[in-house]
């Protein structure tokens, strides 16, 4: 039997790519109370992945925690084709949730096990890796993420500036 994709590791995040992204942020952190968002204007993601071409994909991102859980809110800067403007991953809805692993090669042989295609593969700056799996069903995309050593602190960081956050600073640079 094969091993079902839940035995990845944790769900860490659930993302989305908003049509827009201002109102996205004001959603989330003045209604639903999630923030404070760290924003990294360009993903620093090295030999990106398009459904197995090279892609020159430039996006930024905004995480911020709800509880647990990873918000992250994606916006493209350029028209290269991608997860998050092509079809059929361009969504008004969730966009994937995030799985975080230590064995990113044993991830993607469970993946593809369960009948997982390869959307998006790129290298994480300091040894890490991640990829984008479609596993049918038009149901959203799975990313799977093996962070580079330490990254662990920088997702820590966030998670202790949303405890008791009282709303200030809701959206900020990072780098």
């Amino acid at each position: 039997m094969n091993k079902l994709v839940t035995s990845i590791g944790p769900v860490i995040q659930l993302a989305f790519v908003p049509k827009d992204f201002d109102a996205a942020v004001k959603h989330w952190t003045e209604t639903m109370g999630v923030g404070p968002f760290f924003w990294i204007e360009h993903a620093g993601l090295a030999n990106k992945r398009f459904k197995g071409e090279p892609s020159d994909v430039d996006f930024g991102i905004a995480i911020g925690y709800w509880g647990d859980v990873q918000i992250e809110l994606i916006k493209q800067h350029n028209d290269s084709p991608s997860i998050y403007n092509s079809a059929p991953y361009k969504t008004d809805g969730l966009h994937h949730v995030c799985l975080m692993t230590e064995d990113i090669s044993a991830a993607k042989s469970i993946c593809r096990d369960a009948g997982g295609e390869m959307a998006f593969e790129a290298d994480v700056p300091g040894g890490g890796a991640v990829f984008y799996a479609d596993m049918g069903g038009n149901e959203g995309l799975v990313e799977v993420l093996q962070g580079a050593p330490g990254s662990g602190g920088f997702f820590d960081m966030m998670k202790a500036a949303a405890v008791d956050w009282d709303g200030s600073d809701p959206f900020r640079p990072v780098g």
